[in-house]
């Protein structure tokens, strides 16, 4: 009787095994299909057991056929992209995608076999949903999941429509559509309200945006678990309703300003009852609405101190936000980011930070080591004390366009880690930025990591990046990205830079180099950024037609304009300070001009376009009224970030044709309408002055009402050669 039992469950497994490869291989052979519609009958999927639980992948050659193996469908999507781009020389970015395969596929003559060391792949941060994907459709979504798979992540954070969960929740709860309408931002802001830093702001939320995201959501998760990922589902933090304390008037409630500019948002005490209670009751109805795969995300501190820093204090706060997680799921895994330990270093020091994280099983918790290519957190908290982390590169604050990252950092330093002893149970490595759609080099070389543990040879590597891009191994490309590794993509060890800088052209106006958030200091010469221009150039007749290329000779040309600007602003302000009308009024022409040429620039590429985003935002507006409050959250989140008195203005801001030309040019042509007022009446410029009639003009243009080009203008590589034509020798000479 026990030998037919132990049979009967031995045959459900299998059988269950097999029905588990057969909805991945679908899944991996419809992506391979949308990747190359015309030739995906080359190849062939086929399922095989993981390696120690770990993804593995093998490819080879038999006759005409590619044969890709792996042990989900994300493994042979790896394998399906390591053909491409080891074998076919291809590529597919955000910006840029070549898959011009050979007419007869390259033949694999020797079988690879490819293993992760990496459990977790993570992907995604609570900022990107917003200074990226804001206004994401399913098809971009589609994409997006496709590229994820292409380059190995198992483990993203899926946080879509969750606003409508809890939107059930707090009905259920009794809470009128009034008490809640001054609870949800709007959607631009949905980060920072599901982080607990904000309440209403954009708002008040249409529910039509609610049921329309929490669909949008289902699809998400249906595809990125048919593919094998394991998504990372929000739990509750404690952040609830402003009406939550006239409901339970008893209830334990925190008042915390994140920011000057915004409301205070109320943060439930994890001693309350209700606590648990809530989050049970939120993850239940979650699960019932979309499944779940255990991973919950939950950062209760982010930005916001704890009321005590007594490591006792702590550790009970922990355990009991855990205890709301596992009461409705005892399976469940606390995924937190560790971005509290690295922006807030002086409240988390050892015995707070390990006090947190002790209180938790070691088994039920997942650390996120959130800016590991800045600064590892891992190296002085003994590798988070025992808990399972992931190593993550952030590279990208607000979503800003600059040339800018760790190329050798992140290089090496994953598989190092890896490898150290003192580094605990390092178990994934992973993409944490604010924002995406930039630097596509810095992603392409974070997730070559994924199959191997041993550093990624740049030698090797960058001319092969390269090659795939271009479709060309052209000798100037090559020079020309040589070059932009040794400064762009490197940071001096003795600076301290988290990222890029920004042009000058994006600052509020100024007779200073910079302001808060627009920073101007480069980690490296702008003379020296010239030579890789150059040669970009020189290999354009041999590159012109790959779209990679078209992107990175107006990338690469953006930046050594945007670096400019800031010798043509230091030029006027000489002039300003000596009251010198004429040379004033040549050099800030010089600087509009400079604008202009930009903007025309910048309207080649649609990477690089105001237009989709706007157009975007208004495409999901059931009516006048909610397509007026989406163009207004997305102008808002790229400038102002809040109202006219906002602290946090410019943060988000970008380098978009557009918003050069409709904004920052009009920013500056009043700036130089006050300066050369204060130039003829021989006084300082009436700053104070400038600053409220300025911010009043920046909030008429957030709300106004405007449609800019979604279409791109001029072709990328004759506009970048005709900047280079026009600009090149007074650079030079302006930095000599």
């Amino acid at each position: 009787m026990k030998f037919k039992i132990f049979l009967f469950a031995s045959l459900l497994t299998l059988l269950c095994a097999k029905a588990g490869a057969q909805d991945y291989l679908k899944a991996s052979n419809e992506l391979i299909k949308r990747v190359l519609p015309n030739k995906y009958q080359a190849f062939e999927t086929q399922s095989i057991a993981a390696e120690k639980g770990l993804d593995v992948f093998e490819i080879e050659s038999k006759k005409n056929t590619i044969i890709l193996r792996g042990s989900s469908g994300v493994a042979i999507a790896s394998a399906f992209y390591y053909y491409l781009t080891e074998y076919a020389h291809c590529q597919a970015t955000w910006n840029g995608t070549n898959l011009n395969l050979p007419k007869n596929l390259p033949v694999v003559k020797n079988k690879i076999r490819k293993s992760t060391p990496y459990e977790y792949r993570y992907y995604l941060n609570y900022c990107t949903f917003n200074y990226s994907m804001s206004w994401w459709d399913w098809p971009r979504w589609e994409k997006e999941i496709d590229w994820m798979a292409l380059h190995g992540i198992n483990m993203p954070l899926a946080i879509t429509g969750e606003e409508y969960t809890w939107y059930l929740v707090y009905k259920e709860m009794g809470f009128s559509d009034n008490d809640l309408k001054d609870f949800f931002t709007g959607p631009a802001y949905f980060s920072w309200f599901w982080m607990g830093n904000i309440d209403g702001w954009g708002g008040p939320l249409p529910l039509t945006w609610m049921k329309s995201h929490f669909e949008l959501q289902k699809k998400i998760l249906a595809r990125q678990r048919s593919m094998g990922m394991k998504p990372v589902l929000p739990a509750f933090t404690g952040h609830v309703p402003a009406a939550f304390k006239k409901k339970f008037p008893t209830a334990k409630l925190k008042a915390t300003n994140w920011t000057n500019g915004f409301a205070d948002t109320y943060i439930l005490d994890s001693e309350d009852p209700m606590f648990a209670a809530i989050g049970k009751k939120f993850l239940q109805k979650q699960t019932a609405l979309l499944g779940t795969d255990h991973l919950y995300s939950a950062d209760t501190f982010n930005e916001n101190e704890p009321s005590s820093a007594e490591p006792d204090f702590l550790g009970k706060l922990s355990a009991r936000i855990y205890d709301g997680m596992s009461q409705a799921d005892p399976k469940a895994i606390w995924v937190m980011q560790g971005w509290l330990f690295y922006s807030d270093r002086k409240f988390w020091k050892a015995p707070q930070t390990e006090a947190l994280l002790k209180a938790v099983p070691d088994d039920k918790m997942i650390l996120l080591d959130l800016a590991t290519e800045i600064e590892p957190v891992w190296k002085r908290t003994s590798g988070f004390y025992g808990k399972p982390w992931i190593w993550n590169m952030l590279h990208n604050f607000g979503g800003n366009t600059n040339l800018f990252g760790r190329m050798d950092v992140v290089a090496n330093a994953p598989a190092e880690a890896l490898n150290d002893p003192q580094s605990g149970k390092m178990k994934g490595i992973g993409l944490t930025m604010e924002g995406i759609e930039q630097n596509p080099v810095l992603y392409e070389l974070m997730m070559a990591n994924v199959w191997q543990s041993k550093p990624i040879d740049l030698k090797t590597w960058l001319p092969n990046f390269v090659l795939n891009r271009y479709g060309n191994n052209n000798i100037n490309a090559q020079k020309a990205w040589q070059i932009l590794r040794k400064i762009v993509y490197k940071v001096p060890a003795d600076k301290y830079i988290r990222d890029g800088a920004e042009s000058i052209i994006q600052a509020r106006p100024t007779l200073d180099s910079l302001t808060r958030w627009a920073k101007t200091t480069l980690n490296y010469n702008e003379r020296d950024l010239l030579p890789a221009w150059d040669e970009l150039l020189k290999a354009a007749s041999a590159c012109q037609n790959s779209d990679g290329f078209q992107y990175d000779v107006v990338d690469i040309t953006r930046q050594t304009m945007a670096n400019y600007a800031l010798h043509l602003q230091r030029n006027f302000v000489t002039a300003y300070q000596k009251k010198d009308m004429a040379a004033f009024k040549t050099e800030s022409l010089k600087f509009i001009q400079l604008i202009d040429d930009l903007d025309r620039l910048l309207a080649t590429r649609k990477d690089f376009l105001l237009g989709p985003w706007i157009n975007q935002a208004r495409a999901w507006g059931n009516n006048p009224a909610e397509k007026a409050l989406y163009e207004m959250n997305a102008k808002d989140l790229i400038t102002l970030w809040g109202d006219q008195e906002s602290p946090l203005n410019e943060y988000a801001c970008r380098q978009w044709s557009g918003l050069l030309s409709d904004f920052y040019k009009h920013r500056w042509e009043l700036f130089f309408k006050y300066a050369t007022t204060a130039i003829n009446q021989q006084k300082a410029i009436e700053i104070k002055q400038f600053n409220e009639e300025v911010s009043k003009w920046e909030w008429k243009w957030v709300n106004q009402r405007k449609d800019y080009s979604t279409k791109t203008e001029g072709n990328p590589v004759t506009t970048a050669i005709l900047m280079h034509k026009k600009y090149r020798s007074l650079m030079q000479k302006a930095y000599q």
